[in-house]
């Protein structure tokens, strides 16, 4: 039976897959589940809600407060704001959990329910299990003085601002010129403000969500009208988010693409350079570029690589003691700050960074040379023989031969479906291609199902 969890909590449909009653019965067993410290120190637990803009997203969070409260559980509930300002929020205000309602890029039918533990903290897979295992049995409600409240969470927008521009320790942004896409999404009504609050001239798009336009378009999936924004205005640079602004990309003023990995390589090495990379390290996927391992590897830099997906990043930062980690998508984690991803957090630091050195961001990229990489997705094979097959993997060896040390090779079965995503990064786009064509025809005749 399929997990109930994905890999960033429950996400589907709203109305659909994400339910009233889903929401309701999943609230309750979280209570359950996340509020067994109050529960054993004879006190009411407390927890922060927050949703994104979507349309839905008032429905859902509605029945999550209702089934908290039903349970016994106090709830604060902070309205439209990112999903790293709900997991700040738990830790600043010491709740016992928090739940975010938010289906992140995903288009606005979409919805998901997400939680944190104490400290701000996403749930071990074990956790989450066992609050889909209590959604199974009958949970006892409360009467009379044991009835959680809900209350407004009326400053949470201002206490998140103000630990934000902490993280600065005095940087200005004095000068600089920003476009901020927002993505019609949790964004906008505080990322302007924290980048106009740090001296930068902002321009703002992607800042008018009426429930229905979340990531239509705009933000991180959509560059295209911020790219264009930056042109027009003489900007320095563009950020992105997404639709809960736990992502950023950037743009440089001459409309020049900036992804995760090269976020990451400005950061690390000004980190670095301050004596505040943690053990000299970054956090990685395995989907990462090349051209970022060998950036890092020239600067003195270790690289710990991680499977896909930001919880593994998170979990590889917290067992190692390390202060920065991400992905290529923009999730990107400086775990000295936050406890999850957080795109203004890093878009104010990547613009720090540009004020501090004096240089372009352009300039700054120029640190990591992006290799040529190029994904086939492989559809209707047996993704569980893809590690076993002999043939193939004679071929993926006789690949990496043929990229001579100057490039590599990832097959990656998906986790839910019958595709095997074949990657092949080369010094050349033709190699690349021609490579990757040639392995997907493998598998596909090799893992034909």
């Amino acid at each position: 039976m399929a997990r109930l969890f994905g890999t960033d909590g429950v996400r589907g449909l709203a109305g659909v897959d994400v339910t009233a009653e889903l929401a309701l019965g999943l609230a309750q067993s979280a209570a359950f589940v996340l509020g067994r410290r109050a529960r054993e120190e004879s006190r009411r637990a407390t927890a922060v809600l927050a949703r994104d803009p979507r349309v839905s997203g008032e429905f859902i969070s509605a029945a999550v407060a209702a089934g908290l409260a039903a349970s016994g559980v106090d709830v604060l509930d902070a309205g439209v704001i990112p999903t790293p300002a709900a997991a700040y929020l738990v830790a600043d205000t010491d709740a016992d959990f928090g739940v975010m309602v938010s289906a992140s890029h995903n288009p606005a039918p979409d919805n998901g329910i997400k939680f944190f533990a104490e400290g701000g903290r996403k749930l071990a897979d074990e956790v989450e299990d066992e609050i889909a295992a209590a959604m199974d049995r009958p949970l006892a409600g409360t009467t009379g003085r044991e009835v959680g409240r809900i209350q407004r969470f009326a400053d949470a927008e201002d206490r998140y601002l103000v630990h934000l521009l902490g993280t600065l320790d005095g940087q200005r942004l004095d000068g600089l010129r920003i476009v901020l896409d927002c993505a019609h999404g949790a964004a906008a009504g505080i990322s302007p403000d924290v980048f106009t609050d740090a001296g930068a001239k902002v321009t703002v798009i992607g800042n008018d969500p009426d429930g229905f336009n979340i990531n239509d378009g705009v933000g991180s999936t959509h560059l295209e009208p911020l790219i264009a924004a930056v042109r027009q205005q003489g900007a320095d640079l563009g950020i992105a988010h997404d639709g809960d602004a736990d992502r950023c990309l950037a743009v440089d003023a001459d409309g020049g693409v900036i992804d995760g990995d090269r976020i990451m390589a400005i950061l690390a090495l000004s980190l670095a350079a301050r004596g505040r990379l943690h053990r000299n390290t970054l956090v990685t996927t395995v989907m990462s570029n090349l051209g970022l391992k060998l950036a890092m590897s020239n600067n003195g830099i270790d690289i710990v690589e991680t499977g896909v997906g930001d919880r593994y990043v998170l979990e590889a930062l917290n067992a190692g003691g390390y202060s920065l980690g991400g992905e290529q998508s923009g999730h990107v984690i400086m775990s000295d700050y936050a406890t999850t991803g957080d795109g203004i957090l890093t878009g104010l630091h990547l613009a720090a960074e540009v004020v501090r050195s004096g240089r372009s961001l352009a300039e700054l990229a120029r640190c990591m040379t992006v290799y040529p990489q190029v994904l086939v997705n492989v559809r209707g094979v047996d993704r569980t023989r893809a590690a076993s097959d002999e043939v193939l993997q004679q071929a993926v060896a006789q690949a990496e031969i043929a990229l001579g040390g100057r490039g590599r090779v990832l097959l990656r079965p998906s986790g839910t479906e019958p595709v095997v995503r074949v990657m092949v990064e080369a010094e050349h786009e033709e190699q690349a291609q021609q490579l990757a064509n040639d392995l997907a025809a493998i598998v596909k005749d090799r893992l034909a199902s």
